[in-house]
């Protein structure tokens, strides 16, 4: 989620596309009994479809005989529900804690299936160049999804704007910012829509997948966290299935590839702008993690 948790001109439209000659059907999603063929229609949703990664993961999975279908979504609430309904076969957009968010919310049982990358998540500002150039009582703005909120308060305590009641985890919200001792106001807003807003704040949390939209490069972060901290596993961002796919055979394959794919791997540098990790954590330890989550944490609706 996850730099791509890579935080925005509002978008609202969904791709509502006819599924077609598919294993995965609405009515009767694929499973790991019955694999998709090589020569079925694999729909995988997206958020970022124009991204430099997906025209060159397409190809490389069309060499191998396997037709990917891209389903474009203009915010991270619609991929989910749809993968879980049967729209799609697979997404990959989000990282584990994004993941466990909605699995514990809405009941579902949608696991990771291969990793992708991880990015460090940035702060980014029009007016100032340095996080010691905003002054006291300014705002800054974070996702309003619990997710991407944790982990934006986590970047801006280690910024040194603001300070964490709990001394922060993955599911800090706003009411853990003691404002007594903090520098900043924090505001949450739809993450879409922070690149519209960023004029009118002090400076704002980004997601990777917005980043453009606010007319800025990676390289324009003035703090951002730490993507190699061992901790940071929750935030690797992943392919998701249903759950009686996490072993169907296409999945994996396609999994592989993009890990694998040159092409692939340097479109994912380029729309990230060389920021994104690329990893190749197994999924055994991606569902481990995302149980973790679920166990240990309790997740805040």
């Amino acid at each position: 989620m996850s730099r791509r948790i890579t935080t925005l001109a509002a978008a609202a439209a969904t791709a509502a596309v006819l599924i077609a000659s598919l294993v995965g059907c609405a009515s009767n999603p694929a499973s790991s009994t019955d694999s998709a063929k090589k020569d079925d229609t694999v729909k995988i949703g997206v958020v970022g479809k124009s991204d430099a990664q997906w025209p060159a993961f397409v190809a490389a999975a069309k060499k191998e005989g396997i037709s990917v279908e891209l389903v474009d979504f203009g915010s991270y609430e619609q991929p989910n529900p749809a993968l879980a309904e049967g729209e799609l076969d697979l997404n990959q957009f989000q990282h584990i804690v994004y993941l466990a968010q909605y699995d514990k919310a809405s009941g579902k049982d949608l696991q990771p299936i291969g990793a992708t990358a991880i990015y460090p998540l940035g702060l980014y500002s029009k007016k100032y160049d340095s996080v010691k150039d905003i002054p006291k009582g300014e705002t800054v703005a974070v996702p309003d999804d619990a997710s991407n909120q944790a982990r934006a308060l986590l970047v801006l305590q280690s910024a040194g704007l603001i300070k964490l009641k709990s001394g922060g985890t993955i599911v800090s919200d706003l009411a853990d910012v003691d404002t007594d001792k903090s520098k900043v106001k924090v505001s949450a807003l739809e993450a879409a829509v922070i690149p519209t807003a960023l004029p009118d704040v002090a400076a704002a949390i980004i997601n990777n997948d917005f980043v453009k939209d606010a007319g800025l490069s990676f390289k324009d972060a003035i703090a951002q966290d730490d993507p190699t901290d061992p901790n940071a596993l929750p935030y690797v961002n992943i392919f998701a299935a249903r759950a009686d796919d996490v072993d169907n055979p296409t999945y994996k394959k396609l999994v592989e590839i993009f890990q694998t794919d040159a092409a692939v791997q340097k479109g994912l540098q380029e729309s990230s702008g060389d920021t994104a990790v690329p990893l190749k954590t197994a999924a055994a330890d991606l569902q481990k993690s995302l149980k973790t989550v679920l166990e240990d944490t309790v997740i805040k609706k």
